[in-house]
């Protein structure tokens, strides 16, 4: 898919870690002329290996919130139905991820709310009103241990 030298991943490795260095603190740090890392992300970018630069906000930063790990079975599981959910699941403001997955449930959603009347609302727009859904099983975090947003392991060289 992405044709990536053991530059590109040092560069993707380091980015992971922190994307607000500057262009000469990456440099330096994966050992490349400042101009040659710039033509680098830039391509990078271009390409979607980078899909884009976000700020991981700390939850408890907004008050204190709800976040829900939400299996979701479907009656009908042709291409054509799985496509249509993951669009509607993929518009909602709550819903952080969606992964289509196998041998279970066919979706496992990662929503944040701000409280339990916001979750009964999401659950009402997109859950109960899809005539397709046939199952849903909520899990609610009691406690974050670690987040990882990047891919740093898949951005050793060697990773094909």
């Amino acid at each position: 898919m992405f044709e990536l030298d053991e530059a590109d991943h040092r560069i993707l490795g380091v980015l992971q870690a922190d994307a607000d260095l500057t262009n000469l603190e990456l440099a330096t740090r994966i050992g490349l002329s400042p101009a040659s890392t710039l033509r680098r992300v830039k391509r990078l970018k271009e390409r979607g290996a980078i899909e884009r630069t976000i700020a991981v906000i700390h939850p408890q930063a907004l008050g204190p919130g709800l976040v829900a790990i939400v299996e979701v079975s479907l009656e009908r599981q042709g291409d054509e139905a799985l496509q249509a959910f993951a669009r509607l699941a993929c518009q909602q403001a709550e819903v952080q991820q969606c992964y289509q997955v196998s041998s279970g449930p066919d979706f496992v959603l990662i929503v944040q709310v701000p409280d339990m009347p916001a979750y009964q609302r999401f659950t009402q727009h997109l859950l109960t009103s899809d005539a397709n859904v046939r199952h849903v099983k909520a899990f609610f975090s009691v406690k974050r241990h670690t987040y990882q947003a990047g891919l740093s392991a898949l951005a050793q060289p060697g990773w094909p």
